[in-house]
């Protein structure tokens, strides 16, 4: 699959500090890639060296094949755009003039296009109305008009809906959707509201202690966190015994309890338990959040 974005063994770091520790990545074209990771585990770094805000210490990267270490790695960032921490607006100016600044400082020869974007991101009523009286979600949304002027490609937002009302996350989030199925443009999102991204992202990569630790498409976390029904028994031997009777593909969590992957008839696995003294004290469906996925992975605990 071809790539947008390619990290290898990036690293940077500062005095006292290395935020990123051989980080590899890669962004797939037309994806949308949820870059998940705490606070401090270098999703913000890793944004900032691949626009050019920064430099690394080591390793490479590259944009639409261009690598960082080439002379046409400007250009190539001229199919980027990017909203890196709060999105940097005039808040004395119109929406609209924000724009043709951000035109100006690209170097576009003309502002055609100015408008069909704020329409896209619903701005374009906004007539004279000065940013700084603008609510956070307008905000956001013009910080994203910005970062699509050029017509850009390849989109990085970091925390795009941190702060938002829950219409304001509505609406970004199908903006965002917007922007990829219907404009083709590949995103990525570095977010700590795991629930919300998990209805937007085609891909993850989990990031801690400057690592990639973890690169997966949607499907094969569905696949990994796939419902099942969590039975609690008195004694999970017992349990196995019997399912292992009627093929039913199972995990067990602990001395009591275990997950069963199949729809079945309770009744049914009742009666085959009791024939080995195994008794079923509860029953409910139960499905790994992408939170609780996460937290497995780096060894901690969901609500630290």
């Amino acid at each position: 699959m071809e790539s947008v974005l390619k990290v290898k063994g990036l690293v940077k770091r500062y005095p006292g500090f290395t935020a990123l520790n051989g980080l590899c990545m890669n962004v797939p074209k037309g994806s949308i890639y949820g870059f998940v990771g705490k606070n401090g585990a270098g999703k913000t770094t890793l944004i900032r060296v691949v626009t050019g805000l920064q430099t690394a210490t080591e390793g490479d990267y590259e944009i639409f094949g261009t690598s960082s270490e080439s002379k046409d790695i400007l250009k190539a960032r001229r199919r980027m755009g990017a909203i890196v921490e709060t999105p940097a607006l005039f808040g004395g100016l119109t929406a609209k003039d924000n724009m043709k600044q951000q035109y100006l400082n690209l170097g576009l020869p003309s502002y055609d296009g100015i408008d069909e974007i704020l329409e896209l991101v619903g701005l374009k009523d906004t007539g004279r109305k000065k940013v700084k009286n603008f609510s956070l979600g307008m905000r956001q949304r013009l910080g994203i008009a910005v970062a699509l002027c050029g017509k850009p490609d390849f989109l990085i937002l970091d925390e795009p809906i941190n702060g938002l009302d829950p219409q304001g996350i509505i609406e970004m989030r199908e903006l965002i959707l917007k922007l990829n199925k219907e404009n083709g443009v590949t995103i990525l999102i570095s977010s700590h509201l795991l629930d919300e991204l998990s209805r937007l992202a085609t891909h993850y990569g989990f990031i801690d202690g400057g690592k990639i630790i973890k690169e997966m498409s949607a499907e094969e976390l569905e696949k990994t966190t796939r419902k099942s029904t969590r039975l609690k028994v008195n004694d999970t031997q017992a349990l196995v015994i019997a399912l292992e009777r009627l093929g039913v593909e199972h995990t067990i969590i602990d001395d009591n309890t275990a997950d069963i992957f199949c729809k079945m008839d309770f009744s049914d696995l009742a009666i085959e338990c009791a024939k080995d003294n195994c008794k079923i004290i509860s029953a409910e469906e139960h499905d790994e959040e992408l939170e609780g996925f996460f937290m497995s992975l780096i060894g901690g605990e969901k609500g630290e």
